[in-house]
């Protein structure tokens, strides 16, 4: 599995997650209409900072009860974490709520992100419902799809295969980038390139921001300022 420098990590946790779909559509432009979250999604709290890290895929349920043996439960959820722990890191959890209901319990409450930030996850994306919001572990930022109070029949139903959450594609290892407006998978080879394209982009920007943001705005200094802008390259 490709993996990055973790000096590469933490400065593309300087980002939102806009800007990097901003700086995706430069480096790799066939991407700017897929590979992202297209749905409202909910932030256990929006003023944590963005989570980046490899994708580890997981399947759930919740309107009924596992099929499997409680022995042999068991043994998967021990096996899931094992999965969630494996290397590289950090690992984000990915988890598409399966049922035809997704939510109706949910996975994520204060246990599992106390267990998960052991484990070594900076956070977790779900399409799933999230619960127990004054008691989670501190730092861990859950992005999912609702808030919902009982975790129901909840229960692992696979992992390692590709799912989807809201429109977002993702396979086990892929490159998460995520936070309070969503999430978005950045393709591996486009990654050290991320940097560069978003301080052009910046750049470009600049000149309309400051021109709108100054005294007596006028079209003709917003046709200045794009004009300048497009001199970037």
């Amino acid at each position: 599995m490709h993996t990055h420098d973790p000096k590469l990590l933490e400065t593309l946790r300087k980002y939102d997650t806009p800007t990097i779909c901003n700086g995706l559509e430069i480096v790799v432009p066939q991407r700017r209409a897929t590979g992202f979250t297209t749905s409202h999604m909910v932030s256990c709290n929006p003023k944590l900072p963005p989570i980046v890290g490899y994708a580890r895929t997981v399947t759930v349920r919740a309107v009924e009860p596992s099929p499997l043996p409680a022995m042999e439960q068991k043994d998967k959820r021990i096996a899931y974490y094992e999965y969630i722990a494996s290397k590289p890191g950090p690992t984000i959890p990915v988890l598409q709520d399966i049922d035809p209901i997704p939510g109706f319990g949910a996975f994520w409450g204060e246990v599992q992100t106390n267990v998960h930030k052991a484990l070594g996850c900076p956070g977790a994306v779900t399409n799933g419902s999230i619960r127990d919001l004054d008691m989670l572990a501190e730092g861990f930022h859950l992005i999912g799809g609702e808030v919902g109070p009982s975790h129901a029949h909840i229960h692992v139903d696979d992992f390692g295969k590709q799912v989807n959450v809201f429109g977002m594609s993702v396979k086990h290892g892929d490159l998460i980038h995520a936070d309070r407006h969503g999430a978005v998978v950045i393709p591996q080879d486009a990654a050290e390139a991320l940097p560069a394209a978003i301080a052009k982009i910046e750049k470009k920007e600049r000149f309309i921001l400051e021109a709108a943001r100054g005294p007596n705005f006028t079209v003709d200094a917003l046709r200045k300022a794009m004009a300048a802008g497009d001199d970037i390259h």
